[in-house]
């Protein structure tokens, strides 16, 4: 810690690596490097490939671009460059997290009885999340999902121009969402012809992917994909009225939540309804093994559909989990704080579960594994809305720790968590790993998260193209914040 301290001390003053952007007064604050040329010198690598680390590297940074990855002992340090000595520490590639939202779900006089008042609300967490995301080590975010979108595609203007703090955005459109959707907030769709319109509207005011949601018909989600298709834009799904294999017939490209939420083996599933078990039979039927699970994914390898895994959203499920991290709880309001609190603790009252949510989240766990083992591409993101104390970056660093525990290396977990999701967004050849060439979008942490992934909790700068935040800085700009704006 003390050398990265005395580093930044020495830090030069010129103008930011970002090419042709200057930062704002308030964006510079959190700053802790900037030098047209960083050296980062007997660095551990985690490259993102899922290629084995290598020890006593040196990363050079030249405007904003890897510039040089070698041996410390080789390593050619440019004369100018501003050199972090960083013993004991290792760079990842920066986190491309690919379901991660600005809104925050929160129950109207949510009590400790689980009780609560419609409507939900979802109010934007723009200030607060923006900023979580990027002291975790999320250099790229997908929104998947959008309740207000005006306000999502004026943050990322706003932040690509160096007004504002965050990380590179991909802006998710409103919902696609069929009639009897219980979130007030969301446009129901009415009929296919609606659906492209829908598509197109928002795709001309810059929405970069789209996201289906869980009362949409087939009729409107083969309008919205062929829609978006035309305009080079994907579309992914939280599906439950359209099953999996369906939606993989229909061209769709990706499917959130592991396979959660897959409805075609649930009791009584009728076409384009969204049964009220929401797919947890077809999930606790569909062993890997299983006849069912390997036809499907068959399907969706051969459709080339990937699959987001979201396990800190449903981990929050199971009793006792996840492990209370004083940090997460510090940065919550007191309000959104008791209230998760309250959810850790089911009520008496409450009758028995229908599963063991243990045994559920085992079962995706699984069926994750199996599916990259047929050559599936199994991309990253916790769904943080709030919801089970999941909180923007949190939930990204959480979501690695998970996929270890499903049975991945950790450099197989933090491939998922950057190259895998740069891959689908086809940003790979900028992003995603650390190699010459690409941008520096790099996370230095202590410690050794190839050993050892809780380690990748342990953020102390964030490169977004070569310019080093300050994680401990922004984290503490946000306390006490998350719940309120």
């Amino acid at each position: 810690m003390r050398k990265l301290i005395i580093a930044a001390l020495l830090m030069l003053a010129c103008s930011a690596a970002l090419a042709g952007q200057t930062l704002s007064t308030q964006v510079r604050s959190f700053v802790k490097v900037d030098a047209p040329v960083v050296a980062l010198t007997h660095v551990r690598v985690i490259d993102g490939t899922g290629a084995a680390a290598r020890e006593d590297q040196t990363v050079v940074i030249s405007k904003g671009k890897i510039e040089s990855v070698s041996d410390a002992a080789s390593a050619l340090v440019p004369r100018d460059a501003q050199v972090l000595d960083l013993h004991g520490y290792s760079v990842i590639p920066g986190l491309v997290g690919m379901h991660d939202h600005l809104f925050y779900i929160a129950r109207p006089n949510y009590d400790q009885d689980w009780s609560w008042e419609q409507p939900i609300i979802v109010p934007e967490m723009m200030f607060s999340s923006s900023r979580l995301y990027l002291a975790a080590g999320v250099t790229t975010a997908r929104t998947t999902g959008s309740v207000e979108p005006y306000a999502d595609l004026n943050l990322r203007k706003e932040i690509d121009a160096g007004k504002l703090i965050g990380p590179h955005l991909d802006v998710t459109g409103p919902y696609l969402e069929g009639a009897n959707s219980p979130f007030v907030p969301m446009h129901q769709l009415s009929s296919p012809e609606e659906a492209r319109q829908f598509v197109n509207y928002w795709a001309d005011r810059g929405a970069t992917s789209f996201k289906a949601y869980m009362h949409v018909t087939r009729a409107e989600l083969k309008a919205a994909i062929e829609a978006a298709h035309k305009r080079g834009i994907k579309v992914t799904g939280h599906l439950c009225s359209v099953s999996y294999d369906e939606a993989a017939e229909l061209g769709i490209d990706d499917l959130e939540h592991g396979f959660y939420v897959n409805t075609q083996l649930d009791p009584g599933k009728q076409p384009d309804v969204c049964p009220p078990t929401v797919g947890l039979p077809t999930l606790m039927k569909m062993t890997p093994d299983g006849p069912e699970a390997r036809a499907l994914i068959a399907k969706l390898v051969k459709h080339r559909v990937a699959i987001t895994s979201t396990l800190p959203v449903f981990e929050s499920g199971v009793p006792g989990r996840p492990p209370l991290r004083q940090q997460l709880l510090d940065t919550m309001t007191p309000e959104a704080r008791q209230a998760y609190l309250y959810a850790r603790t089911p009520p008496a009252s409450l009758p028995p579960r229908p599963f063991d949510a243990l045994e559920a989240l085992k079962h995706t766990m699984a069926l994750e594994r199996a599916f990259v083992a047929a050559g599936g591409l199994l991309i990253a993101g916790p769904d943080p809305t709030g919801n089970g104390g999941v909180l923007p970056g949190f939930g990204d660093q959480r979501e690695i720790e998970l996929l270890v525990e499903a049975g991945f290396s950790p450099v197989e977990a933090i491939q998922i968590g950057t190259l895998n999701g740069a891959r689908y967004l086809g940003r790979d050849d900028h992003i995603g790993s650390v190699a010459v060439g690409k941008n520096a979008d790099l996370v230095v942490v202590q410690g050794d998260p190839a050993t050892r992934i809780s380690d990748i909790e342990n953020v102390e700068v964030v490169f977004k193209d070569g310019v080093g935040f300050d994680s401990a800085k922004l984290f503490a700009s946000v306390k006490a914040r998350y719940g309120q704006y």
